[in-house]
């Protein structure tokens, strides 16, 4: 038999991490879900539907996935649990294809099932209450559209998805007690960090500065105005992808290989 795959030996461990913690992770994404609907109507009633939209699909997805993911290797929160699931006998490679399929494809896909019927919903809802009198009628009906799942929020929204998951998960694996929340406050820690590191190089640079974002621009005052310095086309294309695709593969990839160090 395969040490590395064996899809038999796969499936069972699949079924078992799926029926073993039913609250978890079949029940949590029910909570999560409605608890996205209801950011929705709170905000389309108070804010209009475009920002409940986005709202509520940027923390339904990048939000919700990440919390989800930490519950993938919770198992180290006690010693006993821990040593069950490292002594079971499949493979780290498996263990990790188990995570990634739930945590970066089940999850998403039903949150993304989830959210365009309840956009649905509420947009149809919206434009069957409009009087078809009022010489608004046409503008009101156009204002209010579903939101797109392929522009470029829902891209930024997918890859802040894959950050955020890629950290809860090695997250999960390192600090094995409480690690949402440790994970949490690590990452923050880091961003800040980056950030102010960011500032304090920019403004040693260039002097009075109103805005620095890492990898991106500098805004400095020029009299009444405010000019910009960015990063040349081709730079930008490179921080883009890498800030946003590569480094959260590499996130998902460091999982694999400290959960195989875990099982040394």
């Amino acid at each position: 038999m395969n040490n590395t795959f064996n899809a038999q030996r796969f499936g069972f461990l699949f079924r078992k991490t799926l029926l073993e913690r039913p609250v978890q992770l079949i029940g949590a994404p029910g909570l999560i879900f409605a608890l996205v609907g209801i950011i929705y109507f709170i905000c389309k009633s108070i804010i209009g539907f475009g920002p409940a939209q986005n709202i509520s699909f940027i923390w339904g997805l990048a939000g919700g996935g990440c919390f989800y993911a930490s519950f993938m290797f919770n198992y180290f929160s006690s010693n006993a649990m821990g040593s069950s699931f490292l002594t079971l006998p499949v493979s780290a490679l498996e263990k990790w294809i188990c995570a990634v399929l739930v945590a970066g494809i089940f999850y998403p896909l039903l949150f993304l099932i989830f959210f365009r019927t309840i956009d649905v919903g509420f947009v149809a809802w919206y434009h069957h209450g409009l009087d078809q009198g009022n010489p608004m009628y046409k503008r009101l009906y156009d204002d209010v559209f579903l939101f797109s799942l392929t522009g470029r929020i829902a891209i930024k929204v997918y890859s802040l998805f894959l950050l955020l998951s890629g950290v809860a998960l090695i997250g999960a694996l390192y600090f094995n007690k409480v690690s949402f929340l440790k994970t949490a406050i690590a990452f923050c820690l880091v961003m800040v960090a980056i950030f102010g590191l960011n500032w304090l190089m920019a403004k040693l640079m260039f002097g009075q500065i109103n805005d620095a974002a890492p990898f991106n621009h500098v805004s400095v005052p020029m009299g009444k105005e405010e000019g910009s310095i960015e990063l040349p086309k081709n730079w930008y294309k490179v921080s883009f992808v890498t800030l946003d695709w590569i480094i959260p593969v590499i996130f998902w990839t460091l999982t694999y290989i400290r959960l195989r160090e875990k099982e040394f």
